[in-house]
């Protein structure tokens, strides 16, 4: 009976152990690109971000609704001028380095970042005084009223506004940082990571999540797996492969050529997303060069793009696709059907029509393509040909994506592509990467500068609600369409996948694992 008891406890222990590892088993993850750029405020790549989020933490935070919410913020306060806000900290905020969040460390870092975002730097600019009055109490001084200060603090656009130690964020905007030390749920251990190969994120136990439940960015977030094992995957069939045999747990996109053999294997499910987690791809055009420097040549490319041709182009029906002229996407606060009328009923045949009342004169219009990525690459492929059928002389160009990204910084030799950007970037006109360079030495839009949104992008910020804000946002979209400054190709998802054993994943197009559990 001894001996049977002996057996009974060792075995039990042996399960237990045998439970315990798997509860620490790490989540096994493939991004949309290898983490290279670690410095959260450094860059605009969306995977920096991604990385930001899983280690460092913000004042705000949006939930699903896009409501800001406190996060690192236990409560805050509004003179009755609307021009001083002080913000008190929660307490018990710590550091991965075990030195306490103070206020000091909150003011150096909304400084540093404010040099790197367009949004922080409008706050910034209207900032009277940003100071540390306590250790746990910040107060903001206004130059006048402005609308968008806690969409600032918790804005998603890139860089993010995280917080780091003062001692860090001394650096320079344009200086990489070479410390990573946040106050997030995940802990980045140089040690555990390989560059090309892996990255391990240990779980942070000592995070203090706050109290209500998890909703998008805001809530509580609750680290519950021990560790996230990133893996660095560059072809996308091979990690799908991975997901499918059980190597890895999550794929941030699924490949679409993918996704009818991932929803038929019960042991994987696809993730869809939709409103600001959808993509909008746009065309950018060269306002610098012919023939695109004109107006009215501009305008004839509202007729010439198809939406449902290019989601038919890219594989994607209904459920991962959708048409939307709304130029701060559909689905968003800022949502609005003015000045949409061109891009109604398009056709070849009146775009051509139109070209012939023009200034046109054979000039070749150079439409780059990106070999190297489907949306861009498709979407370009589709307009240079109707380009060409309506009558422009055109001259394709293919190369890789980083080749494009180099091209578009040169004023001649390009004059029009395909891009996508992710909605919860593009529903701001002050976050919105098309048009929210105007007039600035930025190349991303194309060297745009139509004066008569300055004014306008002034009034977005200063509008003291959603209402108003719609209402601006409505009268720069009718600008942007009538000069032809650019022209949305459709709105469309690129679902995540993972193994049916993942539960808890917030629905994200921005991969965030702080609830995720492993069974």
């Amino acid at each position: 009976m001894k001996r049977l008891y002996g057996m009974l406890a060792a075995g039990a222990v042996a399960l237990a152990t045998g439970l315990g590892a798997a509860r620490a088993e790490p989540l096994k993850v493939v991004l949309e690109a290898e983490i290279v750029t670690l410095d959260p405020h450094f860059t605009s790549a969306y995977i920096t971000r991604t990385f930001g989020y899983m280690v460092f933490d913000t004042l705000f935070a949006p939930d699903a609704a896009g409501t800001m919410k406190p996060q690192m913020v236990d409560k805050w306060t509004t003179s009755d001028d609307g021009l001083t806000w002080a913000f008190t900290l929660r307490d018990g905020l710590a550091f991965h380095d075990g030195s306490p969040v103070t206020a000091v460390d909150v003011v150096a870092s909304l400084q540093r970042w404010s040099t790197r975002n367009a949004l922080g730097g409008r706050l910034l600019a209207n900032t009277a005084s940003l100071t540390a009055t306590d250790a746990r109490t910040v107060t903001l001084v206004l130059k006048s009223p402005y609308g968008l200060v806690l969409d600032t603090l918790g804005t998603t656009s890139s860089p993010s506004p995280f917080i780091m130690p003062a001692r860090i964020a001394a650096t320079p905007g344009t200086t990489q940082v070479s410390e990573i030390v946040g106050s997030g749920p995940f802990v980045y251990n140089r040690a555990q990571h390989r560059p090309g190969d892996r990255m391990l994120l240990r779980r942070n136990d000592n995070y203090r999540p706050r109290a209500e439940p998890v909703d998008f960015l805001a809530g509580g977030k609750v680290p519950k797996v021990e560790a996230l094992d990133i893996r660095v995957i560059p072809d996308s069939g091979t990690a799908a492969a991975a997901l499918q045999s059980g190597e890895i747990d999550y794929m941030q996109y699924a490949p679409f050529d993918f996704l009818a053999a991932m929803e038929r294997d019960r042991n994987l499910r696809v993730l869809n997303f939709t409103g600001a987690h959808m993509f909008t791809g746009h065309y950018r055009i060269n306002t610098a060069s012919k023939p695109f420097d004109d107006p009215a040549i501009r305008r004839v490319l509202l007729k010439l793009v198809d939406q449902p041709e290019v989601m038919a182009g890219l594989g994607l029906d209904t459920r991962y696709s959708r048409d939307c002229a709304a130029f701060f996407i559909c689905g968003s606060p800022n949502e609005t059907d003015a000045g949409t009328a061109p891009l109604a009923d398009p056709s070849v045949e009146a775009a051509a029509a139109m070209l012939r009342q023009t200034s046109y004169a054979g000039e070749p219009v150079i439409v780059l393509v990106a070999s190297d990525l489907e949306a861009p690459k498709v979407s370009s492929q589709i307009l240079a040909d109707r380009l060409q059928r309506a009558g422009f002389k055109v001259d394709v160009q293919v190369m890789d994506w980083a080749s494009v990204l180099a091209r578009r910084g040169q004023r001649q030799g390009w004059s029009v592509y395909g891009v996508h950007a992710l909605g919860l970037d593009l529903a701001s006109p002050l976050t919105n990467s098309v048009i929210n360079f105007n007039c600035t030495t930025a190349t991303t839009a194309g060297f745009m500068c139509e004066q008569r949104l300055v004014p306008l992008f002034d009034a977005f910020a200063r509008a003291p609600d959603r209402a108003a804000q719609r209402e601006v946002a409505g009268q720069i979209q009718t600008i942007v369409y009538e000069q032809g400054l650019g022209i949305p190709f459709g709105q469309f998802a690129q679902p995540a996948a993972m193994r049916a054993s993942v539960t808890g994943l917030i629905p994200s197009a921005v991969p965030l694992f702080w609830n995720a559990e492993k069974k």
